[in-house]
């Protein structure tokens, strides 16, 4: 696949694909009717709140990578978000974050690829991390967030000068760390090394096995949620009425 190369100064050629597959096996007690990205928090649906920021910072073309309860994603999101185009890459079997992201390639028309975790939010500046991807040479770059407790995340290494060295995998010790904040750039000719039709995970297969290739980090500051359990959906639901309230 030959992707044209992006302006440091241009998000509107930035293919987007958003992963939003996932079950939600977690959330079953509060969320059990619908994709986890459709989880009403704050009276919207989830994925709104991304997708506002994508159509805020210029990007036009969303890649939605669907599998569970795909036709209701569709159904209720459409073809157009306000300026954005949206189309549909969807499993017919559950492949995990890194299948999903393999199998999309074909809708994929920029290189790199920007990468959102649907069931997480961090309102980043898009064109800031796309500039810094390529300034580092980067095959793929991360946006991390620092947290007080990791161990429900999983912990990143990094240089000075930003690389990734080590990806550390959940665990029971409490306490702070940077963590991978599901945002991603990643060039399309990795993806295009995956076996298509197999379930691979982006975070623990994926990205480990690109260190080499120069993996990037982009610290940032700014506010991190994510709807993964009961407890940080109530979280999101106080985070985004509280933002919904001082946007009226």
């Amino acid at each position: 696949m030959n992707s044209p190369p992006l302006l440091r100064s241009s998000l509107a050629g930035l293919s987007v694909a958003i992963l939003a597959g996932g079950r939600g096996t977690r959330l079953r007690s509060v969320v059990a009717d619908r994709p986890k990205v459709l989880a009403d928090v704050a009276g919207r649906p989830f994925i709104h709140y991304w997708l506002d920021v994508l159509e805020r910072q210029g990007c036009s073309d969303i890649v939605l990578c669907a599998g569970y309860k795909a036709e209701q994603l569709r159904d209720t999101l459409g073809h157009l978000y306000g300026e954005l185009t949206l189309w549909y890459s969807i499993e017919e079997k559950p492949l995990g974050t890194g299948g999903a992201l393999r199998k999309a390639l074909p809708f994929f028309q920029s290189d790199p690829v920007l990468v959102l975790n649907g069931d997480s939010f961090c309102d980043v500046n898009l064109r800031s991390f796309l500039t810094q991807h390529l300034n580092a040479g980067a095959t793929a770059s991360l946006v991390l967030t620092r947290v007080e407790n990791a161990s429900r995340f999983g912990r990143v290494e990094q240089q000075p000068d930003g690389r990734i060295t080590a990806f550390h995998e959940k665990s029971a010790a409490p306490g702070p760390a940077w963590i991978n904040a599901g945002i991603y750039l990643v060039r399309p000719g990795l993806l295009a090394k995956v076996a298509a039709n197999k379930p691979v995970s982006l975070e623990r297969d994926l990205l480990p096995r690109w260190l080499p290739k120069r993996v990037h980090g982009c610290p940032h500051d700014g506010r991190f949620i994510d709807i993964g359990t009961p407890e940080s959906l109530a979280q999101a639901n106080a985070f985004f009425a509280e933002l919904n309230r001082a946007a009226a």
